[in-house]
C-alpha cells in the first residue's frame, strides 16, 4: 500500500514537472528566461514585435556574457536570439501572433505564471499573512452566506449587518471620527492587493489559450469530417459556453467583463486606487509597487482584450473553414502533403545528410503541344505563312540612336585636355564641339568635373544645350572651376 501510494505521487510529480510552467523554473537556464520575459513583457508592453524581441534579448545576452555571468553557475544560452526565442515558442512560453499588419510574440500563460511565481518569491510575501487570511476568511463567508437556502438565517444575518452599519453611521453623525488603521497593516493589505493583481494575466492568457485549442479541435472536426458541420459547430457553442462559464478561467474573465462594462464601475476603480496612492502610506511603498498599483485598471482592460482579440480570431477562423468547407478536397490536399511528406522523407534517407547538389526547381515544365488544329474536319497540316512582299509605303528613317543615348564621355575629355589646367563648366560646354552639346553631355561633363575635383561659387551659370533633334534647352547653375585632371590620378 505504502508503494502504490509513494508510486502514484511520484507519478502525479513528474506530470507536473513536464507542465511548462515548472520545466520554465526548473530549467538550468530560468534566472534568465525570467530575466528576458520580464524585461521584454510588461504591463504596459503585453506584444512584441519580433524584430524588437529578438534584439532586446541578443542585447541582454551580450551585457550579461561581458559581464562574466556565462559560467557554471549561471548558464546563459547559446545560439543566436531568433534561435532562442524559436525554443521559446516549441516549448510553450512565447506565442506567436500576427497583430494588425507585424507578428508579434506574446507570453503563453504558461510563461505568465512563472513569472508571477518567480515575482512572488523574490519580493517575500512574510506581511501579507495577516491579508491573505482575511481574504479567505472573507471569501469563506461569502460562499456561506450565498449557499444559505433558510430564509430566517439569511434575514438574521442582513439585519446583523445593517444593525452594525447603522451603529457606525450614528457614532460619525455624532461627530466621531474614523478609527485610524496603521501603516503596516494598510501595506499588507496592499501588497494583498498586488498579489492578487498578478495572477489575473495568468487567467486572462489560459482563457484566450483554451480559446485557440477550442478552435484547432473544431477546424480538425471540420477537416477530419468526422461528423457532420451542424453537429461540430452546435459542440463549439456549447464549449464556448463551458469555457465562459464553467471553468475558473471563464468565471474570472466573467467577473473582469462585468466590471470592465460598466464604466461607473471603471471610474470607481481608478478613483479608489487614486485615493490609495495618495495617502501617506503609500510612500512606503518602493515605486515598483506603487507602479503596480497604478496600472491595475489597465492591465484588467488589456486582460479582456486578449480574450476578446481570441474569440474573435477563433470565430472569424471557424467561420471562414465552414465557408470554405469541402471535405473531397480536404482529403485530396491532405493525402497530396502525405506524399509529399514520404518523398521527402525517402529523398533524405538517401541523400548522404544532405551532402548531395539539389539542382531547384526555378520554373514548371511546359507542355509542347505543337500547333492545335482549329477544326477538326481541316485535316491539312498547316502550311507557312507568305512572305514578306516590299511595301512602298513605308518610310525608314536613317538615325544614329548613339546621339540619343549617354554622354560621350571621350569627346569631352578630348575637348577638356586643351583647355589647359582648369576650366570654368559652364563656358567649357559653350565651346564644345556641336556633337557634345547635348543635356546628357552636360551632365557628362558636370560628372568629369567632380571626379577631378571642382569648386563652386555664388555666381550663376547659365548654358544651352541643343537636342539631337535640333530643339534647345537652358540650364542655370551655380558656376563650377574644375580641373582637367584628377589631382591623384589612379594607377
Amino acid at each position: 500500500m505504502t508503494n502504490s501510494r509513494a508510486e502514484a505521487a511520484y507519478r502525479r510529480s513528474v506530470a507536473a514537472f513536464r507542465n511548462p510552467t515548472l520545466e520554465l523554473l526548473h530549467g538550468r537556464q530560468a534566472p534568465f528566461v525570467v530575466t528576458a520575459l520580464s524585461m521584454v513583457f510588461t504591463a504596459d508592453r503585453p506584444a512584441v514585435t519580433i524584430a524588437d524581441a529578438h534584439a532586446e534579448i541578443g542585447e541582454a545576452i551580450e551585457q550579461l556574457r561581458a559581464a562574466g555571468f556565462d559560467d557554471d553557475e549561471h548558464r546563459l544560452p547559446t545560439g543566436s536570439a531568433r534561435e532562442v526565442c524559436g525554443q521559446w515558442v516549441r516549448l510553450g512560453w512565447l506565442v506567436r501572433q500576427i497583430d494588425g499588419e507585424a507578428e508579434v510574440y506574446r507570453l503563453s500563460a504558461h510563461a505568465v505564471g512563472a513569472l508571477e511565481i518567480a515575482g512572488r518569491t523574490s519580493g517575500g510575501g512574510a506581511r501579507v499573512s495577516s491579508s491573505r487570511v482575511r481574504t479567505l476568511l472573507d471569501a469563506v463567508e461569502r460562499l456561506a452566506n450565498d449557499a444559505e437556502t433558510d430564509p430566517a438565517a439569511r434575514l438574521a444575518r442582513l439585519q446583523a449587518e445593517r444593525a452594525a452599519l447603522d451603529s457606525e453611521i450614528d457614532r460619525l453623525l455624532a461627530g466621531g471620527v474614523p478609527e485610524p488603521v496603521d501603516d503596516e497593516q494598510l501595506i499588507e493589505e496592499s501588497e494583498n492587493v498586488l498579489h492578487l493583481a498578478r495572477e489575473l494575466p495568468a487567467d486572462f492568457a489560459r482563457v484566450a489559450e483554451s480559446i485557440k485549442a477550442m478552435q484547432r479541435d473544431v477546424v480538425s472536426d471540420l477537416r477530419q469530417d468526422i461528423r457532420p458541420t451542424g453537429e461540430v459547430l452546435r459542440e463549439y457553442l456549447q464549449r464556448g459556453q463551458h469555457v465562459m462559464e464553467a471553468t475558473p478561467e471563464g468565471r474570472a474573465f466573467a467577473g473582469a467583463l462585468r466590471l470592465i462594462g460598466s464604466p461607473e464601475h471603471i471610474d470607481q476603480l481608478a478613483t479608489q486606487l487614486h485615493s490609495v496612492l495618495v495617502q501617506p502610506f503609500a510612500q512606503l511603498l518602493d515605486a515598483e509597487q506603487r507602479g503596480e498599483l497604478r496600472a491595475i485598471g489597465r492591465r484588467v482592460e488589456q486582460g479582456v482584450q486578449e480574450v476578446l482579440t481570441a474569440q474573435r480570431r477563433a470565430s472569424q477562423v471557424i467561420t471562414a473553414q465552414v465557408r470554405t468547407h469541402d471535405p473531397v478536397r480536404d482529403r485530396q490536399v491532405d493525402d497530396l502533403l502525405r506524399d509529399v511528406m514520404a518523398g521527402l522523407q525517402a529523398w533524405m534517407g538517401n541523400g548522404g545528410r544532405g551532402n548531395d547538389p539539389v539542382d531547384p526547381l526555378r520554373s514548371f515544365p511546359v507542355a509542347d503541344a505543337g500547333h492545335l488544329r482549329q477544326s477538326v474536319s481541316d485535316i491539312r497540316p498547316p502550311g507557312a505563312p507568305a512572305p514578306l512582299g516590299d511595301a512602298d509605303d513605308v518610310e525608314f528613317v536613317d538615325t544614329d540612336t548613339r546621339n540619343w543615348g549617354g554622354p560621350h564621355y571621350r569627346e569631352l575629355e578630348a575637348h577638356l585636355a586643351g583647355l589647359g589646367e582648369s576650366f570654368d563648366l559652364g563656358s567649357a560646354f559653350e565651346d564644345a564641339p556641336a556633337g557634345t552639346r547635348r543635356p546628357v553631355d552636360l551632365l557628362g561633363l558636370l560628372e568629369i568635373a567632380h571626379r577631378n575635383g571642382m569648386t563652386e561659387s555664388d555666381d550663376v551659370s547659365v548654358a544651352r544645350a541643343v537636342r539631337p533633334d535640333g530643339t534647345t534647352r537652358r540650364f542655370a547653375f551655380g558656376a563650377v572651376t574644375a580641373r582637367t585632371t584628377r589631382e591623384d590620378p589612379l594607377d
